[in-house]
C-alpha cells in the first residue's frame, strides 16, 4: 500500500509492506509546483528504493491543501490498480466525527484519531507536534469529540523572528536556565518552558471534559523537542498520521 499525507509544510509518502511501513519520502508542498515536479521526485525514490512503481494494489490520501489533491490524486491512482482513497471525515466505519462541522476537522487529525483508537480502543487524546500544535479527543466509543489547535513551536518562533527586527531567530532546544540572560535563550525559554505548561494544561482541560481514562498519543516531527512532556504521554509515534492511513485503507 502507498499512502500520502499533503500537508502545509511537507507531503510525507509511505510505503506499506502489510503492517510494516518499509519507507517514507518527503517533499515541500509547494502549491505552485506541477504533477511533473512531484512524479518525478516520487519515481526517483522509487528507483532508489528498489520499490516497483506498479506494485501497489492500494493507494490512500489526506490532505489540508485542496490546490495539491487532484495533483497527488492523480499521481496515485496512476501507481495503483484500484482507484485512489481520498479520505474525508467518517470514513472509517469505527471512527465517526461528533463535531458541529465535520468537514472542518483536518483530515490529518481524523487520520491521527483513526489510528489511536485503533491502538487504544478506548477514548484517547493525540497531541500532533507539527506547523500547528493540535489536540484530538476520541471518546470511549470512536467518536472524534473535538480539537484545540494552537501555533506550533516553529510557527511562533518563525512569527516572533519575522515581527521583530531585533530578535534573532533561534534554534530549538533548553537553554540551561528558565531565568534568560541573553536574547537567544530568553527565547528558547518562553517558546520550550512555555509550550510544555500549555500542553499539560490543555492535556488536563481534555481528560476532565472527556470524562473517563484516557491514553494520550504524540506525533509530529517535533513531538520529541519537550523532553519534559514524555511522562505525559502514553507513545510517541511520528509516523501516527500514515499507520492512520493504512487502517482507513485496509478498512474501506
Amino acid at each position: 500500500m502507498l499512502v500520502a499525507d499533503i500537508g502545509n509544510t511537507d507531503i510525507l509518502f509511505g510505503v506499506f509492506d502489510g503492517e510494516r511501513l518499509s519507507h517514507t519520502y518527503r517533499v515541500p508542498s509547494k502549491k505552485e509546483e506541477s504533477t511533473v515536479f512531484f512524479e518525478y521526485g516520487l519515481h526517483n525514490f522509487f528507483l532508489e528504493n528498489n520499490i516497483s512503481a506498479n506494485q501497489f494494489q492500494k493507494t490512500v490520501l489526506s490532505s489540508v491543501v485542496p490546490e495539491l489533491t487532484p495533483i497527488i490524486e492523480e499521481i496515485l491512482n496512476r501507481l495503483s490498480i484500484s482507484k485512489t482513497i481520498v479520505v474525508k471525515a467518517g470514513i472509517h466505519p469505527d471512527v465517526s466525527v461528533s463535531i458541529e462541522n465535520p468537514d472542518e476537522l483536518g483530515l490529518d487529525l481524523y487520520c491521527n484519531a483513526v489510528s489511536a483508537y485503533s491502538a487504544a480502543k478506548s477514548a484517547c487524546i493525540v497531541v500532533d507536534f507539527g506547523t500547528a500544535l493540535t489536540f484530538t479527543a476520541v471518546s470511549n466509543n470512536g467518536e472524534v469529540l473535538g480539537v484545540a489547535i494552537t501555533p506550533g513551536l516553529k510557527t511562533a518562533v518563525y512569527a516572533l523572528f519575522s515581527k521583530t527586527s531585533q530578535l534573532p531567530e533561534v534554534p530549538l532546544e533548553f537553554p540551561d536556565k528558565a531565568i534568560g540572560r541573553n536574547t537567544l535563550n530568553s527565547i528558547q525559554s518562553g517558546v520550550l518552558y512555555g509550550y510544555e505548561g500549555l500542553v499539560r494544561n490543555l492535556l488536563t482541560h481534555f481528560k476532565k471534559e472527556i470524562g473517563t481514562p484516557c491514553k494520550v498519543y504524540a506525533t509530529g516531527g517535533l513531538s520529541s523537542i519537550l523532553k519534559g512532556l514524555q511522562t505525559e504521554f502514553d507513545d510517541v509515534d511520528i509516523n501516527l498520521t500514515l499507520k492512520g492511513l493504512r487502517i482507513i485503507g485496509e478498512a474501506v
